[in-house]
């Protein structure tokens, strides 16, 4: 259960002065993780990218930047748009600068949830951090895994069958064509044989007639 305690902790990580933290907003970012065609796009998947944050902020160089990123990486969540990313960046840099903090933590963090779109291979530590917590629900138990999987045909319930299988093999396999799916050493040995063999079972049942 998420509270308004680690969202202020979260703010004040970046040194938002404590009268400048947006209060308010946090019931706000709360109702947007709670909308109903949510399934997995959730407060589940905020809290669960939170928690492995928890495993490799010791590496960050902002700790911070990347826990405010997460927050708001999945803060505007439409299946049918394609500019998601984009617009929940562009909600939190316009909330940091509300907020009286550098522009330059604002581009960092706004930078971090595009990142989330994982069209490339991250380069520094904080993304590299960022995209591995993102990621993480693919190195969860098998069982969490599958909840996943039904999760998004829920939340793509609107595209036919045959369609979503053939798109979600393809972006599943592009996972797995990939050197490694995380990007983190850390991860790469704790997480990355579980996710390679969820993946392998995923794509077995998408081919499935």
């Amino acid at each position: 259960m998420l509270t308004l305690i680690q969202w202020q902790n979260a703010w004040q990580s970046i040194d938002a002065h404590a009268s400048n933290i947006p209060i308010a907003l946090f019931d706000d970012v709360i109702k947007r993780y709670s909308e109903p065609h949510r399934h997995y796009h959730s407060v589940q998947h905020l809290d669960e990218c939170l928690a492995k944050l928890a495993e490799l902020e010791h590496l960050a160089t902002h700790p911070g930047e990347i826990e405010l990123a997460l927050w708001f990486h999945d803060a505007i969540y439409e299946p049918r748009r394609n500019d998601n990313e984009e617009l929940s960046a562009d909600w939190a840099k316009l909330s940091i600068l509300s907020a009286g903090l550098d522009s330059a933590v604002a581009d960092r963090i706004h930078a971090l949830i595009m990142a989330t779109q994982h069209r490339t291979k991250p380069q520094d530590s904080d993304t590299q951090i960022m995209l591995d917590a993102d990621l993480s629900i693919l190195g969860a138990s098998p069982q969490r895994f599958q909840e996943y999987e039904i999760q998004i045909r829920q939340e793509y319930a609107f595209v036919p069958e045959t369609i979503f299988r053939a798109k979600r093999a393809e972006i599943l396999d592009r996972f797995m064509s990939q050197s490694t799916i995380f990007n983190t050493p850390l991860f790469i040995e704790r997480y990355e044989p579980i996710a390679r063999l969820n993946l392998k079972h995923a794509l077995e049942n998408l081919c499935q007639i």
